[in-house]
């Protein structure tokens, strides 16, 4: 990969990395430093690194170093703010208090799970993309979002009664 690839990368997937690995963290300034530190082990990885799999290259070292920093910073917070007694009516409810209570779903997941979702629902990947980032067989990557988006729909029903 060429530096003017690479400049090419940076502005073409900077705010993808970004999202994901908010969405994992919850917290926008290590989301930043992750994003950050995956730029430059792409960087430093230059020269091993073709162009046409910078973009799963640079999602694979974000979604592992996100991981890593949730182990060890020890930040899973479950169901703090998650009112499990609150009625939703997707009619009447505004979207917001229905984001935040899907996002407090979201952080009950396993790592894994939440990622694989993140990467499949929210940023569009194919299965077989996901579990390239994320070092998993497709059927494996399959597997866990059928679970994930059980329990998801578990949470959310729940929420509802």
């Amino acid at each position: 990969m060429t530096t003017q690839e690479y400049n090419e990368c940076v502005e073409l997937y900077a705010n993808r990395v970004l999202r994901l690995v908010l969405r994992v963290l919850r917290n926008h300034a290590d989301a930043e430093d992750i994003v950050q530190i995956s730029f430059e082990v792409l960087w430093k990885n230059i020269e091993s690194v073709a162009f046409e799999k910078a973009r799963s290259y640079l999602f694979t070292v974000a979604s592992r170093k996100a991981i890593d920093h949730i182990r060890r910073n020890s930040r899973t917070t479950y169901v703090e703010d998650f009112a499990p007694n609150s009625a939703i009516a997707p009619d009447r409810a505004d979207r917001h208090e229905l984001h935040d209570q899907l996002h407090a779903a979201l952080n009950t997941l396993s790592e894994v799970q939440r990622s694989c979702i993140l990467l499949r629902d929210y940023e569009g990947y194919a299965y077989q993309e996901v579990g390239e980032i994320l070092s998993l067989t497709e059927s494996q990557v399959k597997v866990y979002i059928f679970r994930g988006r059980q329990k998801l729909q578990d949470l959310l029903l729940e929420v509802r009664h």
